[in-house]
């Protein structure tokens, strides 16, 4: 491969050529990463250089020629977002998250690890390769804290009950901007940022803990909420939107719920739901947000 020159995408924009020597200086360097996009001659498009077999292996000399349109991103048109879950995999890390939420100490590592498998296989349009870059360590103490609120949130006592829906609340809210604010594309962090108060965020939390006594009335609060949500992701060319109906999100919910019951489906269940709910968030240009 010594002499083969090799493409790599920074900052949204096609670098290079450069020589082997060139691309192991720039490893080294940590300037590239297994998740910065690189082509070459004879690839059929741009692909992450962990990968790639044998990336910095000998391979035979190729007659160099011009790569192919490398696509930044933000400028493609908006659409709908897509996950593409392993049924097992994802089952498995879901497991472990709940695991978890009970022992506590182990949150911040199960949390972490869960959204970064999820994450990571999310695909957006105009924003390839997402990847998570938060670290368990990063706010360990707001994990830890929604794990000792669960089991606060079990006393008998109305006041301590009270304190408890509050903290999760509020711990809720910060790990929903913090999720949002590690998401990075191509290797490159996003400037996304969540800027709804966490007064508002209480509130629909909320509502829809109390709207659950109607029986189906929490659906329609709910996809209200996450309307909210999307409103106040900021930092975006395009708006984030959700799509789904309270009756969409309803009759799921409850298919969901029943054929969880019976235990086994549960693995297949969970990725069927999940799939769906990530597709019900789109992209669109701003000023056209559907009324």
């Amino acid at each position: 491969m010594s002499n083969r020159s090799w493409y790599y995408a920074a900052q949204g924009q096609q670098q290079g050529p450069v020589s082997e020597s060139e691309l192991r200086d720039l490893i080294a360097r940590g300037a590239l990463t297994a998740e910065t996009l690189v082509w070459s001659d004879g690839m059929a498009g741009w692909e992450k250089a962990g990968r790639i077999p044998g990336l910095l292996s000998d391979v035979p000399s190729i007659s160099p020629a011009g790569p192919p349109a490398f696509e930044a991103g933000p400028s493609e048109p908006g659409g709908a977002l897509s996950a593409r879950l392993d049924t097992w995999p994802y089952f498995g890390w879901a497991l472990l998250y709940v695991v978890g939420q009970l022992v506590i100490v182990l949150t911040p590592w199960t949390a972490v690890y869960l959204y970064r498998y999820v994450i990571e296989r999310i695909r957006v349009p105009g924003r390839p390769n997402l990847s998570f870059t938060g670290q368990p360590l990063d706010i360990w103490y707001v994990f830890i804290g929604m794990g000792v609120l669960t089991y606060v949130g079990m006393s008998d006592r109305p006041f301590v009950q009270l304190i408890a829906l509050v903290g999760e609340a509020f711990l809720g809210w910060m790990i929903l901007r913090w999720v949002l604010s590690r998401i990075a594309s191509n290797g490159e962090p996003l400037p996304i940022r969540f800027e709804g108060s966490p007064v508002v965020y209480f509130g629909w939390y909320l509502l829809t803990l109390v709207s659950a006594i109607t029986i189906i009335g929490w659906a329609w609060v709910l996809t209200a909420w996450m309307r909210w949500v999307c409103r106040n992701i900021q930092g975006t060319r395009r708006e984030v939107v959700f799509n789904a109906s309270g009756l969409q999100v309803l009759w799921r919910t409850l298919l969901f719920g029943f054929g969880c019951a019976f235990i086994i489906p549960i693995p297949w269940l969970l990725r069927w739901y999940s799939t769906w709910y990530v597709s019900q968030f789109a992209l669109v240009e701003r000023g056209t947000r559907p009324m």
